[in-house]
């Protein structure tokens, strides 16, 4: 870490080194070597064959062709804790951490909405009850790293197959504004049969406050009285998820 405080400038203007390269126009060998033998790992043994901050080393290696990444890896996997906390931090906080610049932000969004779209092929258009898991992990995974409250909705047909997922609204590190209205507008106008609603909590605990339950209850019956079903309501925290159909709160 020294090495990498004491020269943040090898970093600072990157994507110049990108557009002009050294003037010997070669990647240093042992670079060449380090980025072969990581590369080979990866593809051989998948991602449990590299830890966090090697997989961000290859996605950085894009970014930055001719440099050592690995004490920017390890910086950012140090400020945000693990590789999906990089993933998750946005532009301008990564911008923030000496040695990143636009290209290497913009590698690290497109790696990020790439895994969110994966995550969200795996359930649209799927039934609710067989894809339960799949459902939770795609909304730990958009959701679960994000420094403030966002309120989602996934929207079921008849027959429990998600037709749509929308956010609803974005909110502070602990208040989104819900409005029960607008929800059961939206469901309406999709006609859908019934909804299941998410949001995350920050602070890494999905317990629920009272505003959530009082929220819950509000949108829950607006709902029933227009024939629409709350399934659930889903609060995502770091590591784990709460039902409130789980805990007998709906």
């Amino acid at each position: 870490m020294s090495h990498f405080a004491e020269a943040p400038t090898l970093f600072r203007d990157f994507d110049e080194a990108i557009v002009r390269p050294p003037a010997k126009g070669k990647t240093p060998s042992y670079l060449r070597d380090h980025r072969k033998r990581l590369r080979d790992r990866f593809l051989t043994g998948g991602a449990a064959a590299v830890p966090d901050y090697e997989l961000l080393e290859l996605v950085l290696f894009r970014a930055i062709p001719r440099q050592d990444v690995k004490p920017l890896a390890r910086s950012l996997i140090e400020k945000f804790g693990d590789f999906n906390g990089v993933l998750a931090a946005s532009p301008a906080q990564l911008c923030a951490t000496p040695g990143v610049g636009h290209a290497v932000a913009l590698e690290i969004k497109i790696v990020e909405a790439a895994a969110h779209r994966l995550a969200r092929s795996r359930v649209m258009q799927k039934h609710v009850i067989s894809s339960w898991d799949a459902i939770v992990d795609y909304c730990h995974t958009v959701m679960s790293h994000r420094d403030t409250e966002q309120f989602r909705i996934l929207f079921l047909d008849t027959k429990n197959v998600l037709i749509a997922d929308e956010e609803q609204a974005k909110g502070t590190i602990d208040h989104v504004p819900v409005y029960p209205r607008e929800v059961v507008k939206r469901a309406l106008e999709l006609n859908a049969a019934s909804i299941i609603l998410v949001h995350n909590h920050p602070s890494g605990d999905p317990t629920p406050s009272p505003s959530d339950i009082e929220m819950t209850a509000k949108i829950a019956n607006a709902a029933f009285a227009l024939d629409i079903q709350v399934h659930d309501h889903l609060i995502v925290g770091k590591s784990r998820e709460l039902s409130f159909r789980a805990e007998g709160l709906l």
